[in-house]
């Protein structure tokens, strides 16, 4: 009663992949950018299907973008049943559609339940590799996200799977995505001595000295450096620990 049927099935006639090779590139796009709207009025998933099997990357980009507004709208049943298995696939895509999903990845974790989120844990360390290494603004996102997710995930849990991908990114080529990989690691830290993982996190100390304080190359050295520094203003340990 909300939308006419005509209406409804002239978008969803937009959405072809077909009618978007003879008709206009960029209506399937267009139409995507839309469907939060849609999905919001009508309550439904329907049109995401039909979108989701064009063979452009912009819409599957677009998509990427507000698959976590559209998790909003449908509720975690529906995200659970129909979004999940379109997250992951869009993992698995282009780099131009991954750093879509990668821009709210906190966005749509927090959305999910538990034991679904933890699942991702072991697909985390797949967004350090890029098809470009030089895509370094990639790999500062994922720092970014990181610092966020931390509060979804147990000490156990960050110390067995964000930790590794904590001190990959801070030995980084780029300087950009060292920074903030500093921050992350001083955030972990954080995480663990807020929640009582005393030993968790003396043991990430002791691997931050042994790693950076003692690295062969300066760059390394300078890394301890700045991971004091920001742990300092931080206040994340105790002056006894420090």
């Amino acid at each position: 009663d909300i939308i006419p049927q005509p209406l409804l099935d002239q978008y969803l006639s937009m959405t072809d992949p077909a009618r978007a090779q003879t008709v206009d590139t960029e209506i399937a796009k267009h139409c995507a950018y839309s469907l939060p709207g849609v999905a919001l009025t009508l309550g439904i998933m329907v049109p995401n299907l039909v979108l989701l099997n064009c063979w452009q990357w912009k819409v599957r980009r677009t998509l990427a973008f507000s698959i976590h507004e559209l998790a909003v709208i449908l509720g975690d049943q529906l995200t659970a049943a129909d979004l999940v298995p379109i997250f992951n696939g869009f993992l698995k895509d282009l780099d131009e559609v991954r750093i879509g999903v990668l821009k709210h990845l906190y966005d749509f974790l927090k959305l999910l339940h538990a034991d679904k989120r933890r699942e991702y844990l072991y697909q985390l360390q797949e967004f350090v590799v890029t098809d470009n290494s030089r895509n370094w603004r990639f790999r500062y996102e994922l720092a970014e996200q990181l610092i966020l997710i931390l509060e979804l995930y147990n000490p156990n849990d960050v110390y067995d799977y964000l930790r590794h991908i904590a001190l990959t990114l801070c030995s980084d080529k780029v300087s950009e995505v060292r920074w903030i990989s500093f921050k992350l690691v001083v955030a972990i830290l954080q995480k663990f001595y807020a929640n009582n993982a005393n030993a968790l996190g003396l043991n990430f100390i002791n691997e931050l000295v042994v790693r950076f304080r003692h690295s062969s190359k300066w760059v390394g050295r300078q890394a301890f450096a700045f991971i004091c520094q920001v742990g300092m203003f931080s206040l994340c340990i105790s002056m006894c620990t420090f």
